[in-house]
C-alpha cells in the first residue's frame, strides 16, 4: 500500500532462510554462528544480516541473509555430539516487515497480544496468531515488526494485513 496517509507499510524479505534448532536449553552452546544463543523464551540476538529468536526452552530459529544463516550441515557441525535437531525451513515460512507509526494498531486488528512497547518491547519476539494463522512476530523496534508465517497462510496474512492497513489509514483520515 503507498497512501502517503497510511499508518504502516508491509514488505516482504525475499531470499531469507530460515534455520529452526532445537537442543537441550542446559546443553546449548553459549554461541552459534558468532552470535550469543540467547536462553530466556522470547530474547532475540541479532546483527545485520542474521538473528536468532528464542521461541521456547531449547527452541530457537536463525533468520537472515543466506551467507550470515549456518546451513544444516554446518550447524551439526558446530554442535557436534550433542543431541539436537536443525532443519532448514526456509521454504515453509515467509517473513513481512511491518513498519510505520501506526504499526502496532495494524497487528492488533488481528492479535491477541498486548503490542504496548512496555509488554512486547523492541528485540523481543514470540510466537503468537494473527487472526487464524500462527505466526513468530519480533519487534524490531517501536514501530518495526517483523513477521514469519507459513507459507501456505501468508497470502491470508498479508490480504489481512493490507486490510488492516486500509481500515487504519481511513481512521486517520477522519
Amino acid at each position: 500500500m503507498a497512501d502517503l496517509h497510511a499508518p504502516a507499510t508491509r514488505s516482504g524479505t525475499p531470499g531469507y532462510r530460515r534455520l529452526s534448532l532445537r537442543l537441550r536449553p542446559e546443553s546449548a552452546p553459549p554461541a552459534l554462528a558468532g552470535l550469543p544463543l540467547p536462553r530466556e523464551t522470547g530474547a532475540v540476538s541479532d546483527r545485520a544480516g542474521l538473528a536468532i529468536l528464542t521461541l521456547g526452552p531449547g527452541e530457537w530459529l536463525l533468520i537472515g541473509e543466506p551467507g550470515a544463516v549456518p546451513s544444516v550441515a554446518a550447524a551439526g557441525d558446530a554442535l557436534g555430539a550433542l543431541p539436537h535437531s536443525a532443519v532448514d525451513v526456509s521454504e515453509r515460512q515467509i517473513g513481512f516487515t511491518l513498519s510505520g507509526p501506526g504499526a502496532a494498531e495494524v497487528l492488533a486488528a488481528g492479535c491477541p497480544l498486548d503490542l504496548d512497547s512496555a509488554a512486547f518491547p523492541p528485540g523481543r519476539a514470540t510466537r503468537t496468531l494473527f487472526h487464524k494463522a500462527e505466526v513468530v512476530l519480533w519487534r524490531q523496534a517501536a514501530d518495526r515488526f517483523h513477521i514469519e508465517v507459513w507459507r501456505s497462510f501468508a497470502p491470508y496474512a498479508a490480504a489481512l494485513i493490507d486490510q488492516a492497513i486500509a481500515d487504519e489509514s481511513f481512521r486517520r483520515d477522519m
